[in-house]
């Protein structure tokens, strides 16, 4: 994407928090392919976890800065004055977001409150992308769930989401910023956060089969979510802020399959029975459980002309073929 300004011709510029995960990642290879130049905010810690982006490295800038730091985050966006903002950094594990309720809130809640202020009180023009997740509607109050479907979040996490939701709608009607919401149901990938149910099980999985594990535990497998590919999903996010218009969007495939579901498929492909090796240990049930996601992404497939590429079956099989490669390496059981 390319803009003019003067005689020059300038590439559009993006900032994304949260770049080193999984959703980051894929959004700056999409941007980078589109001609921007792209830019991400990155915390300073003793090891550098840069391993999905590490092949991008020499393409993007990072910055080091924290959600939880207004300062770093108002110098930094003063200094780029970015045409796009990205917000995916987040606490964004919903069962250590019981453990530690008040870093998720600081993080995934105030954190959006400092972004959209920043741009506020900086007076920039830019537009701003804010991830919302499925489980803000928690308690499901109808099936499929849409953009007018009420939250009844169940856990600090679907709570801070719900704040950030609220406010970035707040900032948009209240102070005129470009701001929208994309209300993203389940998205999985070879990138997942190992700590995530469909990464377990892959990575549980490809152990079982190279001999490192002999069993694996899980909690709910009834759970009900509705799974699709993070990389089919970061283009719902750029397409939201080539509207002119910002508003919110469900992005879902509106499909829904069960953890045990995924457990059958990913150990079939692999020629194994998972009742064989699964083992359900109640440490891994949440205090309140989501029983089950779907969504209705006809208002993303009408305005913003997007739809799912990629199927759950395709989606598990690409996940599995990935944690049974690991290029030579041993793979270990999931913690």
């Amino acid at each position: 994407m390319l803009g003019l300004k003067g005689d020059e011709v300038t590439a559009k510029k993006a900032f994304i928090t949260g770049i080193t995960g999984q959703d980051g990642s894929y959004l700056a290879e999409l941007l980078l392919e589109k001609g921007y130049e792209v830019h991400g905010l990155v915390r300073r810690s003793s090891s550098f976890n840069t391993w999905r982006i590490d092949h991008i490295r020499e393409r993007i800038s990072l910055h080091y800065g924290d959600l939880i730091d207004q300062n770093s985050l108002v110098r930094t966006l003063e200094a780029l004055a970015p045409d796009e903002v990205y917000n995916l950094a987040a606490q964004s594990h919903v069962k250590v977001s019981f453990e530690m309720p008040e870093y998720t809130a600081d993080v995934t809640a105030l954190g959006v409150l400092r972004i959209l202020d920043a741009v506020r009180d900086l007076g920039l023009k830019t537009r701003i992308y804010q991830a919302g997740s499925s489980e803000m509607f928690g308690l499901v109050r109808e099936t499929p769930q849409s953009e007018t479907t009420p939250f009844h979040p169940r856990s600090p996490y679907g709570c801070s989401k719900v704040f950030g939701h609220w406010l970035t709608v707040n900032y948009r009607e209240g102070y005129g910023l470009h701001a929208s919401n994309g209300i993203l149901f389940n998205h999985e990938s070879p990138r997942r956060g190992e700590n995530f149910v469909t990464r377990k099980i892959t990575m549980g999985l490809a152990a079982i089969k190279k001999g490192g594990a002999k069993e694996l535990r899980l909690g709910n497998l009834d759970a009900k979510r509705d799974w699709g590919y993070a990389r089919d999903y970061v283009e719902a996010m750029w397409l939201m802020l080539q509207q002119e218009t910002p508003d919110d969007y469900v992005i879902a495939t509106n499909q829904t399959h069960s953890v045990r579901e995924f457990l059958e498929a990913s150990f079939a492909y692999a020629g194994l029975n998972w009742r064989d090796f699964v083992v359900v240990d109640p440490k891994y049930f949440r205090p309140a459980e989501v029983d089950q996601l779907l969504g209705d992404a006809s208002k993303a497939k009408q305005v913003l002309g997007w739809t799912p590429r990629v199927t759950f079956k395709e989606l598990v099989r690409l996940m599995v073929d990935a944690d049974m490669e690991q290029e030579g390496r041993p793979v270990r059981p999931p913690r």
